[in-house]
């Protein structure tokens, strides 16, 4: 584990080469909406790419979105239901 300190000046452990910072992390979550309800890595993922709405997301097929670094499959069905909830879909 490496010691980090965020760009804030927050310290935090991190084994890998992430930059993301827990407590900036936790301070940057959403209160509402499908960005609420992902993994902070899954989050930030997205937000990083410019995808912020579900009307962005669903530009993009799951295949597209698995391949961005830091959203896993587990976040497919997360996005997936917010997306029907709003009549979209990913794109095929």
């Amino acid at each position: 584990m490496n010691l980090k300190v965020c760009e804030k000046g927050h310290t935090y452990y991190k084994s890998s080469d992430c930059t993301s910072c827990p407590t900036c992390d936790k301070k940057n979550k959403p209160k509402s909406g499908f960005l609420s309800k992902l993994s902070s890595p899954a989050r930030n993922a997205l937000v990083h790419n410019g995808i912020d709405t579900l009307q962005k997301l669903s530009k993009y097929t799951e295949k597209e979105i698995l391949k961005i670094h830091g959203i896993g499959p587990a976040s497919l069905p997360i996005m997936r239901t917010f997306l029907e909830e709003e009549g979209l879909s990913f794109k095929e």
